[in-house]
């Protein structure tokens, strides 16, 4: 089977040193939109379309933001903010004089949002001015997944962060640890504790 051009880089992760290099040189919007992306796992399509009125500066420790769409039940989902997300998406609202609703990404379309092309073109002259290696924009969701995955979160949780529709496609993104899977089995309950009973 042959694949299309790009398709391999969906699944490049990201380093943090060529983040950080491709965030500096990156111009507005694509400046707010990557780090949400790179902090939410967000499907290029479920950031583009987020609105205002799916964010919550009150619930969760940073607010939240829902996907109120996408290509199965599973894909609407609520998603607690990182402070980056928290301060990108605060400071587009403030500078909007804090919008009820609307896109939070406004772009002159039919749909009245970003359209993917055109952050599709920036991405492509970012990656060139920060002189790191070629990854799709895609590559954002496979590398919040992995980070995740690494840091210990079990493929049932990963799921609904992700919005997969099957178990099966996170757990690719989980490989426990033995240190992971000893202090499972040490939180076991000891079977003496339910003799006592």
């Amino acid at each position: 089977m042959k694949l299309l051009t790009g398709e391999r880089g969906r699944d490049r992760v990201v380093s943090a040193a060529e983040e950080s290099l491709y965030l500096a040189v990156a111009p507005e919007p694509l400046a707010s939109i990557a780090p949400v992306l790179f902090d939410t796992g967000l499907r290029t399509d479920e950031c583009f379309r987020l609105r205002w009125e799916s964010i919550s500066w009150n619930k969760g420790r940073h607010g939240t933001l829902r996907v109120t769409h996408g290509k199965s039940n599973a894909a609407r989902r609520t998603l607690p903010m990182t402070p980056r997300v928290r301060a990108v998406l605060e400071s587009r609202w403030l500078a909007a004089e804090k919008p009820d609703n609307g896109f939070v990404w406004t772009g002159k379309t039919i749909a009245g949002h970003i359209h993917d092309e055109t952050v599709r073109r920036a991405h492509l002259k970012v990656i060139e001015a920060a002189k790191v290696a070629h990854f799709v924009l895609y590559s954002t969701r496979h590398t919040f997944l992995t980070r995740l995955g690494e840091s210990g979160c079990d493929a049932w949780t990963l799921a609904r962060i992700a919005g997969h529709a099957s178990i099966k496609v996170s757990s690719r993104y989980v490989h426990p640890s033995g240190d992971a899977t000893e202090a499972a089995i040490l939180r076991l309950p000891s079977p003496r504790a339910h003799a006592a009973d």
